[in-house]
C-alpha cells in the first residue's frame, strides 16, 4: 500500500512526500501519507494516480474520499493507511507533520 502510494505521488511530481508511522501512537490506523501538489489540478491528478496504482497493486479502493471537489486538501481513507494530498498553502497551514511529530517519519524527495 505505502509503496504504491509513494510511487503514484512520484509519478505525478508531488512535493515532499512523508510517511508517518503511527502504529505505536494510535489504534485506529497504521500510517499517514502526506504529500502536496502546486494547484487543484495536480492534487486531483495525484489522487487519481494513487487510486489507480493501489487498485492495480492490491485490488483495493478507498473506503472514503473527502475534499476532491475543491482539491485543496484531499483525504483518501484506506483503513489502515490515510493519504492526505494538499495544495502547498493548505499543507503549511494545517501542518499535520507537526501535529504527529512524535511519529517516525520517512521522507521522499523526488527529482523533477
Amino acid at each position: 500500500m505505502l509503496r504504491a502510494t509513494v510511487t503514484a505521488a512520484e509519478e505525478k511530481l508531488a512535493g515532499d512526500t512523508v510517511v508517518l508511522d503511527l502504529r505505536t501512537l494510535v489504534d485506529s490506523f497504521d500510517a499517514l501519507v502526506v504529500t502536496s501538489g502546486r494547484n487543484d489540478r495536480q492534487v486531483r491528478s495525484i489522487c487519481e494516480e494513487i487510486e489507480r496504482l493501489v487498485a492495480r497493486a492490491l485490488d483495493v479502493k478507498p473506503l472514503r474520499v473527502e475534499g476532491l471537489v475543491d482539491a485543496e486538501w484531499v483525504a483518501l481513507d484506506y483503513g489502515d493507511v490515510i493519504v492526505h494530498v494538499f495544495q502547498e498553502a493548505a499543507r503549511e497551514y494545517y501542518d499535520l507533520e507537526h501535529l504527529w511529530s512524535a511519529a517516525p517519519a520517512q521522507r521522499y524527495e523526488f527529482t523533477r
